[in-house]
């Protein structure tokens, strides 16, 4: 499929990540990008596997993703230590050595001087950007005038930091505003945006307020994925890529390519009819459908005592297949 064409650093990333420039000059500038969301992979203790770690870096990269968001959702970042976040983090970014950017979630603490600390450390690990999630500047219940209050606190805390926000559905999902994105857009930092809105209107409000900033809008949300690529969107972060990451590159790859329209639409059809029914149980179906291309992931997960059924499994083989005869 010509995946080694894909290896090239994102859009927005394009002007923080220095190895793929020739004189100066940014190779493949405004091409979309594959971000995957990683996983953290473990030992049957749950103590994490740094070598699976180094070798599930590697397949993301061999399968076409331009950057890496590491220490996110999928890392199960809420039940990772302090220091684990921080060394999963360096582990990744030694791993990649300059060659594509990586991105981290760093916003924890009690309170905002406790996050922006968090956030100071893991900048000094070398990320291109800490990400925010933005159900850690307000309570459920409290206004967008109390998240920016918050966020303006935060930006003066952790000044010259790039950063990135993400609509995380943990603790809860608070979808970033427009009165929001509008007020810290100014700020020149916002280099990277998870969406998980799954609306395609929404989404098209957000691409029109940062056109002509720095801030790339990287959708989760397989079912609006060509949409969101064709109206502007810098890329795709959905846990899908954790499932057949080489199909997600190439939908970013080819989405508003005119001689790949057919079969681009084809793909997005199958992949919205794909989703729901390999995607349950996450933790554990990612890993053994992962398995299936040579990794040897622990099917294991710190949130998770159970494992997959008989027929998960089963199902899981039979999706496997599937995708195969997509790849062909």
């Amino acid at each position: 499929m010509g995946f080694s064409t894909l290896l090239t650093p994102w859009p927005a990333f394009a002007g923080l990540t220095k190895s793929l420039q020739e004189g100066g000059k940014v190779m493949y500038p405004g091409s979309k990008s594959f971000v995957p969301v990683m996983l953290t992979p473990y030992n049957t203790d749950k103590t994490i596997n740094y070598h699976h770690l180094d070798r599930l870096t590697d397949h993301y990269l061999a399968a076409g993703a331009r950057g890496l968001f590491a220490n996110c959702l999928s890392s199960e970042m809420y039940e990772l230590s302090p220091e684990e976040r921080l060394k999963i983090t360096q582990r990744v970014l030694g791993r990649v050595n300059g060659r594509f950017p990586v991105v981290a979630t760093g916003s924890f603490g009690d309170t905002i001087q406790e996050k922006a600390d968090f956030t100071k450390k893991m900048a000094d690990t070398g990320v291109d950007a800490v990400i925010m999630i933005t159900s850690h500047f307000a309570e459920k219940d409290e206004s967008d005038s109390e998240m920016i209050k918050n966020l303006e606190i935060f930006l003066r805390l952790t000044e010259g930091i790039p950063l990135g926000t993400y609509e995380c559905p943990s603790p809860y999902k608070r979808i970033l505003s427009e009165k929001v994105l509008s007020h810290i857009l100014p700020s020149e930092r916002l280099i990277y945006h998870k969406d998980t809105t799954e609306d395609i209107d929404d989404i098209a409000r957000k691409l029109a307020i940062s056109k002509g900033s720095n801030l790339g809008l990287y959708n989760a949300h397989i079912g609006s994925a060509v949409d969101s690529l064709r109206m502007g969107g810098a890329g795709l972060s959905p846990i899908a890529g954790n499932y057949y990451p080489e199909i997600i590159a190439w939908i970013c790859q080819h989405a508003t390519d005119p001689t790949k329209k057919e079969e681009v639409d084809w793909l997005q059809i199958q992949l919205a009819k794909m989703g729901p029914i390999i995607t349950k149980n996450y933790q554990l179906s990612a890993r053994y459908f992962l398995n299936q291309s040579g990794l040897s992931l622990e099917v294991i997960s710190r949130k998770s005592n159970g494992q997959l059924s008989r027929q998960e499994m089963k199902t899981l083989d039979e999706a496997g297949k599937e995708v195969n005869s997509w790849k062909e």
